[in-house]
């Protein structure tokens, strides 16, 4: 107790609904039938709920995933239902947290998708109920980052809920009491984004199932679900114990040495007490009936327990804890990752477990924003075009969801059943070939009414001309960023000479590459070719190893453009250094591929599975000889090597970027029990350091530590975009098309997992199907920058979001004879549009079409580079809105907007906490307004709503 007063406790009654992990979305849904039209678990917690809490005043719930909500709300909920259902938000006593679709992962997800799910959740819930979520319930994702606090706060959160960190960590926070804080979750916006931030004790967010007078479990008396077979009788699993006169005390008893237990670890006489776990509350009646008489006993008996109990929401809880108005902690940026829940279970492994599931959500992400973009510039140029809004809509609609539900903490973690991610690809694919047919819809359009002049600049229509057959094919190329971007566009044709030409009859640098059609020992036959636009080909060199390299003496082979000379070791046939020739600096490099050997019997030590990497012994070569062929280029010299290929651009023409070198990498299938890293070893003095980013927002600082157990799993940590080491003279920069882990394991080393295959007898784990016997290929491509600290902090994040957002490239045809006309230049139709294009240090985020009742245009711009990071990069930007989308047409009006749209930014009033440092007043941004001049800071996300004049989307 405080100050003699009673503990007061907050019973916060919730039902955690993993949308996903082991159970599909179908099995979560029904029960086994004939005619599946008996809804299971999902559907029935908020059925069961709702009725519950309207039968007495006092009860209370929170509801978090939105998906299995609105599924309710569109599919099962009764008019009653809903009528309850809009009673009981409004008198608060049901409330939204989180609001997202899912409760998204933290250390593998990208922000553009953690945005979208909860933009996507956001709007369902303004549009249908009128109400904004104010407060977070991270209660699952495995690992905290920096950057979720960040958007939270954004959106207009006041406070935020994590569990899952360290459990060495939680300990020393439980005991020094700093289990709650202020979190500064970005150096750069600092006051802007603070947020308080409750962290879990060690109890979690379920309620503690020990009964010291029963064997069964406690406060679960509905039991553990069962699904999709119900047991006939009604009676399920482990049903505690009912409360009566005979077993009140003791429960009272046990509850409140819990309350009091967890009372110690906090400095205010407020407790939270979840009530609640997986798949709980499928049957609300049995469990209120039995809490009812439970807390109204401790409430009588409050004097002897110092105790009172009420149920609760968490605006409830923080209400009472931001009035106690103490001085709380502010924490800095630091994130909590990776986590451990004990010595030998470090939670590293799926930050590359299911790695093609993690490329194809990466994909799915992309082809959203190009399509995304490219119909709203559509819908405000022609809203009465053929393409019809409802069915482009629904289209999108669908991708937004399914991109959305993949963004799960038991989804693109790959910590799932494969039935399970064979659901997640199965949305996917499905929303993505339909979106692919608004696309195509789009491209395809006569002239006048197309998009042949896109948002950002002008969609390229290209000609591809057989050379010798006369034949013709045509390309269009789509840039969905708001920059002007020279890169390089791959097309499988089935011709080996040809020339290209753009829309304009003008001709394309090209060049045919053609696959090996050698049958190697770690590769399939290949036999096609690769289209290059901007190169020409010139011949090309095999080079075959099989003997040692100390036998030999060095052979190196030199492969330069202007940015680069990189050094192959003939011996070896692997590379052996770089030197960047701006700076004139000489980097020794390697780059091999090791595996580490996984135990899979828990009878002889650790394992490691869909969660947890658990590095038994050092990592070995994973190979015995490499063999190379080198293709040089005017434009791309392309080194294969067996195992993986880099690509080395030139600098031609319009500036294609010679710092980028690309590497693509084809792995699997693995041998059972094996864990895959591309190591890169380099004489950069890193001292064992990594820098990896947090979502793709910001980068993090990763400094090797050891412990007793576990130091190689332990030091693992997650790379959404990108990777970097560095000594005081340069850096060495990895971004990639999507999640891995990355760790240094040595001075000057960098390893990136790649991909897993395991098998482990570990009953939860077979039970649940859970051990990740991936047999897939994998295909995941990294693009590798050396240089100068200064130059390579130009170039990071820009080149991140370039790989992330590719060009769209769509084949419109078959080859056919060439019209006799077809090169000569057609006059352009339509009225004139000029391109959208930002400064290089801004980002165009979205530009959509919300969807939501009010139709506008949902537009987000991000300042990309921290604060002091580059002398002018790193500068605010001032920018006129209605100049800057004069291509688009004319603006009327700009309305800023929270993160995710539903708050008018001027009048979001977010709750303050005192702090042991002094705060600056925030700016309260704008609301709407005809002064269209716009000023974005270091790492701001600034939110609008855009209203365009004349063909403006007003209906």
């Amino acid at each position: 107790t405080v100050d003699d007063k009673p503990i007061q406790t907050f019973v916060i009654p919730h039902s955690h609904m993993d949308v996903g992990w082991v159970y599909t979305i179908k099995d979560y849904w029904y029960f086994k039938t004939p005619q599946e039209s008996m809804h299971a678990y999902a559907a029935n917690v908020y059925t069961s709920v709702t009725e519950q809490l309207s039968k007495a005043v006092e009860r209370r719930f929170i509801a978090v995933e939105q998906e299995f909500f609105r599924l309710w709300w569109d599919t099962v909920a009764t008019d009653t239902l809903k009528r309850q259902v809009r009673q009981l938000v409004k008198e608060g006593r049901l409330e939204f947290v989180i609001g997202g679709q899912v409760m998204h992962d933290e250390a593998v997800t990208d922000l553009e998708d953690q945005i979208l799910q909860m933009t996507e959740g956001h709007g369902f819930l303004y549009e249908t109920f009128g109400v904004r979520p104010q407060f977070s319930w991270h209660v699952d994702p495995f690992g905290a980052s920096a950057t979720t606090p960040v958007l939270f706060a954004l959106a207009g959160f006041n406070a935020h809920v994590i569990s899952r960190i360290d459990y060495d960590l939680k300990e020393a926070m439980q005991k020094d009491k700093k289990l709650q804080f202020v979190w500064e979750g970005s150096p750069s916006l600092k006051e802007k984004q603070l947020i308080f931030t409750h962290t879990m004790d060690q109890f979690s967010y379920c309620t503690p199932s020990h009964l010291p007078f029963s064997n069964r479990s406690g406060f679960y008396w509905n039991g553990v679900a069962l699904f999709p077979d119900p047991p006939k009788d009604g009676v399920y699993p482990n049903m505690s114990l009912p409360v009566t006169k005979e077993t009140v005390h003791a429960y009272a008893q046990t509850m409140v040495e819990n309350i009091k237990q967890r009372a110690a670890w906090f400095r205010t006489n407020h407790v939270l007490w979840p009530w609640g776990c997986d798949k709980q509350f499928y049957n609300s009646s049995v469990q209120f009936s039995n809490m009812d008489p439970l807390m109204t006993y401790i409430n009588h008996n409050s004097q002897e327990f110092g105790v009172t109990v009420q149920y609760a929401t968490l605006s409830e809880y923080f209400q009472a804890v931001h009035q106690s108005d103490l001085v709380w902690e502010q924490r800095g940026s630091e994130d909590f990752l990776p986590y451990s829940t004990e010595p030998h279970q470090a939670w590293t492994g799926f930050y590359a477990s299911r790695n093609v599931l993690k490329g194809v959500a990466r994909r799915a992400s992309s082809q959203l924003h190009a399509a995304e973009t490219l119909f709203t510039r559509y819908r405000i140029s022609f809203p009465d075009g053929p393409v019809a809004k409802d069915w482009a809509m629904d289209k999108l609609r669908a991708l937004r969801w399914a991109v959305s539900e993949v963004q799960h903490h038991d989804g693109i973690t790959g910590t799932e059943s494969p039935k399970v991610a064979d659901m997640y690809l199965q949305h996917l694919g499905q929303a993505m070939m339909e979106v692919e047919e608004l696309l195509a819809a789009l491209f395809l359009l006569p002239r006048g009414l197309g998009a042949s002049q896109n948002l950002h600049r002008k969609t390229g229509l290209s000609h591809l001309y057989n050379v010798a057959e006369g034949l013709e094919q045509h390309v269009i190329v789509y840039n969905p960023l708001a920059w002007n971007i020279t890169t390089i566009v791959n097309v499988t044709v089935t011709f080996p000479y040809a020339a290209v030409f753009d829309d304009d009859g003008q001709p394309v640098s090209a060049q045919v590459l053609k696959f090996n059609s050698r049958r190697s020992q770690t590769g399939p036959l290949i036999s096609s070719w690769w289209w290059n636009w901007e190169v020409f080909s010139t011949g090309n060199t095999w080079l075959g190893s099989q003997r040692s390299p100390a036998l030999a003496r060095r052979r190196l082979l030199p492969v330069l453009n202007e940015c680069y000379k990189l050094m192959l070791d003939q011996d070896t046939n692997m590379l052996h250094s770089i030197t960047h020739l701006q700076d004139k600096r000489r980097v020794r490099m390697t780059q091999d591929f090791w595996e580490y050997h996984a135990n899979g019997d828990i009878g002889a030590g650790p394992i490691s599975d869909n969660y947890i990497f658990t590095a038994n012994t050092s990592a070995v070569r994973a190979y015995k000889a490499v063999e190379m062929e080198i293709i040089p280029g005017k434009i791309v010299t392309e080194i294969r090597q067996r195992f993986f290929s880099t690509r080395v651009p030139e600098c031609y023409g319009t500036r294609v970027r010679c710092h980028r070198l690309e590497q693509t990498y084809s792995l699997g299938p693995l041998r059972l029990n094996t864990e895959v890293v591309l190591r890169s070893s380099t004489s950069l003095q890193n001292n064992r350091t990594v820098f990896t980013d947090d979502n793709g927002y910001q980068m993090m600082e990763r400094r090797h530590r050891t412990f007793v157990n576990n130091t190689v799993a332990r030091n693992f940590f997650p790379m959404v975009r990108a990777a970097y080491a560095e000594d005081r003279l340069s850096r060495l920069v990895l971004v990639s098309d999507r999640a891995h882990g990355v760790s240094s394991q040595a001075n000057g080393q960098l390893e990136v997992m790649l991909h897993r295959r395991l098998w482990n007898n570990l009953p939860w784990n077979l039970g649940y199907n859970l051990t990740l016997n991936d047999s897939s290929v994998v295909r995941p491509t990294l693009w590798v920058m050396l240089g100068s600290i200064g130059a390579t902090s130009k170039l990071h994040q820009r080149e991140a979001i370039e790989l992330q957002h590719r060009p769209v490239v769509m084949v419109i045809d078959t080859p056919g004879k060439r019209s006799c006309t077809s090169r000569v230049r057609k006059p352009r139709q339509g009225f004139p549009l000029l391109p959208v294009s930002l400064p290089p240090n801004l980002h165009l985020l979205s530009f959509s079409i919300s969807g939501w009742n009010y139709r506008r245009v949902l537009l987000r711009i991000m300042h990309i580079f921290e604060e002091g990071e580059d002398a002018e990069l790193s500068k605010p930007v001032t920018i006129n809105m209605k100049e800057v989308l004069r291509g688009v047409g004319e603006v009327r009006t700009l309305e800023e907007r929270s993160l995710t749209g539903t708050w008018d930014i001027s009048s979001l009033q977010r709750w303050k906490w005192k702090t042991t440092k002094s705060q600056e007043t925030n700016d309260k941004g704008r609301g709407s307004s005809t002064n269209f001049t716009v000023t974005i800071r270091p790492k701001e996300i600034k939110t609008f709503f855009v209203q365009f004049a004349t063909r403006q989307i007003n209906k």
